[in-house]
């Protein structure tokens, strides 16, 4: 992992929703949200996040959405003391990160909760709890057709410890469907928190 430099709490948000305001499950919270008090969607898929007002109303639309700063949902007992950074991510520190600690990822991945191994198992056509994988190989279809996406938000205790993707599991699924693919560098956000194990799914 190649580490580019510290960013705000700001531009993890930034980046979270922007990505989640596109999600067929997610989406739906952030846009109604915006419905709701009148704002434009550029807020998020254009965010300004020089502009104070502007990232104080996305990191409410997170908490409401996902439980961020609430102690609730996926964020339940997520740290308030992680330091972010951007970074690149070889396709082997990749392999290594784990999903979330959630009965879905676990399955998937056949108890591993890497995406190397829940790859393998989508190839061979395993559907768990009757989800179907098709929405993973639409993202490895658009990454092969050279579509690009928001960076993985990854998280962990410190340089040294295990990552967890806090956001992006299908695309980092995708990326190992197809991982001729995937670029040699890849883009990430990474928090680190010494306090991350209080995190109910790190």
């Amino acid at each position: 992992m190649r580490r580019s430099g510290p960013i705000g709490e700001a531009e993890m948000v930034a980046v979270f929703l922007r990505t989640e305001i596109a999600s067929a499950r997610f989406g739906g919270c952030i846009l109604a949200a915006l419905a709701r008090d009148g704002r434009d969607r550029a807020i998020v898929e254009r965010p300004d996040t020089g502009n104070a007002a502007e990232n104080a109303y996305r990191r409410a639309v997170l908490g409401e959405c996902r439980g961020f700063g609430r102690d609730a949902a996926l964020f339940e007992g997520f740290p308030d003391d992680v330091r972010w950074e951007r970074a690149l991510a070889s396709g082997d520190d990749l392999a290594a990160v784990r999903y979330i600690k959630y009965d879905y990822w676990i399955e998937l991945s056949g108890g591993s909760r890497l995406a190397p191994d829940a790859a393998g198992r989508i190839r061979r056509g395993i559907e768990i709890f009757r989800v179907p994988n098709d929405g993973f190989w639409r993202v490895a279809d658009a990454i092969e057709a050279g579509a690009t996406f928001p960076e993985l938000i990854l998280v962990g205790a410190d340089e040294r410890s295990p990552l967890v993707v806090l956001e992006g599991h299908a695309r980092l699924t995708a990326y190992f469907l197809r991982p001729e693919t995937m670029p040699p560098a890849l883009p990430v956000i990474v928090g680190y928190s010494t306090r991350m194990a209080d995190w109910s799914l790190y």
